[in-house]
């Protein structure tokens, strides 16, 4: 197994974390049924990146390119970009307040070890070793956050009733940002570039099937749904850090679930800058027609630029989980442009196989959930009032959301004047 358990190790990141912790400790156990839809979701997300991945051999933006267009290609480029990139500064920023909690050396001074620690391992060992790291934190990471389901009184019969769809008033951020932990643009294209690293082919696609299975739907499923359940079982305030959620787990359920979910947490947030970070150079080299490997130059200093540009995210003020949530539900407005454009190229000559009808209903479903709750969150922002920020979030959304639009119409042509398009 390889590529996806690095996607797991971003999705299984401390944006992730602090939206399930605003979820559960906000709501309840009423947001239970989006945590479990998010794994299902983006697994099946992975699973059509995967399917692009290896069937074209390329890189997504190359494809992009040869089948929609240059234009296209950037605007994917700019939508990964601005997605990971304003990620990454809160992800540093969380591996540095952790680090201080646990060292108590000040976080400032580990934004900067960090981001030297990340650029000399990423520029020297290259992909491989993100992904073997990947792995060992992915794992360790499950075991604590389940480890510490087992120390926190769970509500079974609360917890049922979360499973049945429902959206609380003012809860569309939360839900976005629990969604967008999963499917999220960052993972979708990626993907093809982390198995063109392992140069797996058409010939690993059963492997592949099963890498995707294991670490979106069972790792990834399996972390979600436990810090769900500890923080909605224990707090009843959304409103924390994700190491003051920790930290507020002692006294109410033991120095155990305080100290599993703080190392819990340091390796969530750990994983997740690896991986964050090699997804804006892995699009931007493929942009430019460069090597996506360490043996290219340019990339290594792609790489290299994008590890240390994450240590300002150390000196950032103000709440760290709002601004997570925040980034992630961002995220969530540039997914669906980022699903329209999978299902296109696989139901494309970019393709020798199209999907089934079935594959193709679930990518319309999926782009009809994260619509919908991309959808709820714009509005919900707007209806605060338009201020620089929320301005941003409209335009950009927007611009995509013309974007996928004038794609699904393209999408609807290519069906008419390709009779096979859902054959498998």
């Amino acid at each position: 197994m390889g590529p996806s358990w690095v996607a797991g190790a971003v999705a299984a990141g401390p944006a992730s974390l602090a939206s399930l912790i605003t979820a559960g400790g906000a709501y309840g156990y009423a947001l239970f049924w989006v945590v479990v839809l998010s794994a299902v979701a983006g697994a099946f997300a992975q699973y059509l990146a995967m399917r692009l991945g290896l069937l074209t051999e390329r890189g997504i933006v190359a494809v992009v390119e040869d089948h929609l267009g240059d234009s296209w290609a950037w605007l994917l480029v700019l939508d990964v970009v601005l997605a990971a990139g304003s990620a990454q500064l809160l992800i540093m920023k969380t591996v540095a307040t952790v680090s201080e909690t646990i060292t108590g050396v000040d976080a400032r001074i580990w934004g900067v070890v960090w981001a030297v620690v990340l650029a000399v391992g990423l520029a020297t060992r290259g992909y491989r070793f993100l992904e073997t790291v990947a792995k060992a934190l992915v794992a360790g990471v499950v075991f604590a956050f389940l480890a510490s389901l087992f120390v926190v009184p769970v509500d079974a019969d609360a917890a049922a009733r979360g499973l049945i769809p429902a959206l609380p008033a003012g809860s569309a951020l939360v839900a976005a940002g629990v969604l967008g932990g999963a499917v999220h643009i960052t993972l979708i294209t990626m993907h093809s570039y982390t198995m063109r690293a392992r140069e797996w082919t058409v010939e690993e696609y059963g492997l592949a099937t099963f890498d995707v299975g294991a670490s979106m739907l069972v790792a990834f499923g399996v972390y979600s749904v436990a810090v769900f359940l500890v923080t909605a079982s224990v707090l009843t305030t959304g409103d924390l850090s994700a190491v003051e959620a920790a930290r507020a787990l002692g006294p109410l359920a033991g120095r155990y679930a305080e100290w599993l979910f703080l190392l819990g947490l340091l390796g969530a947030a750990v994983s997740t800058l690896g991986g964050n970070t090699i997804a804006p150079p892995f699009l931007l080299a493929d942009k430019l027609g460069w090597g996506t490997t360490v043996d290219d130059n340019r990339y290594r200093g792609l790489l290299v630029a994008a590890a240390l540009l994450s240590a300002p995210g150390a000196f950032i003020g103000g709440p760290v989980l709002s601004q997570l949530a925040l980034v992630l539900a961002i995220g969530t407005v540039g997914t669906p442009f980022a699903i329209v454009v999978v299902l296109y190229l696989l139901n494309s000559e970019a393709v020798p196989k199209s999907p089934s009808t079935l594959t193709n209903l679930g990518g319309l479903g999926l782009l009809v959930v994260t619509g919908a709750l991309a959808t709820n969150f714009v509005a919900e922002q707007v209806a605060g009032g338009v201020d620089v920020l929320s301005g941003a979030i409209l335009a950009f959304a927007v611009i995509l959301t013309a974007a996928t639009v004038a794609l699904l119409a393209k999408y609807a042509r290519l069906s008419i004047t390709r009779p096979a398009v859902f054959n498998e």
